[in-house]
């Protein structure tokens, strides 16, 4: 069983930039009512299907698969909607990776950090680039954004 626990804030300076190389994704969905999510990506030149569960405090199950790039492409047929375009920048403060995305087309203008940890109680340092916690607000979920995108709010 995969379990992801995550953290989410949002990002105040372009500090983190030199840290990293960014690459594009492209996220769409193919199921987020609530209790589950069904989303196809893509990385670069690469494709996933991912399925995540309900959120319950910083964690949720999450399973997440390498598929070929080119059936990515194909699914984003089915979506909803058409797919969420962002780049992502992985960045290593403090011996943690930090994946920072900066959103594209009408979710420009934001950009949010994440963290993956081990437990929901492990302790990390906040890099000087982080600004507020945004963990369970449901209006900063990629899902959320791709039908609510930041420039209507």
């Amino acid at each position: 069983m995969g379990i992801e626990i995550e953290r989410k804030f949002l990002v105040t300076s372009d500090d983190w930039r030199i840290m990293g190389e960014p690459i594009p994704y492209s996220q769409g969905y193919l199921v987020a009512d609530g209790e589950r999510t069904v989303r196809i990506r893509t990385a670069g030149q690469k494709g996933y299907i991912t399925i995540k569960g309900r959120s319950e405090g910083f964690s949720r199950l999450e399973f997440e698969y390498e598929i070929p790039y080119v059936d990515a492409l194909e699914l984003f047929k089915l979506c909803t909607v058409p797919p969420l375009r962002k780049y992502r920048t992985r960045a290593l403060y403090e011996g943690k990776i930090w994946e920072i995305d900066e959103f594209e087309a009408d979710n420009k203008g934001l950009i949010m950090a994440e963290i993956e940890l081990n437990s929901a109680d492990e302790t990390f340092l906040i890099p000087p680039w982080i600004g507020q916690e945004v963990t369970g607000y449901p209006q900063f979920y990629n899902s959320y954004l791709v039908v609510r995108p930041f420039k209507s709010w």
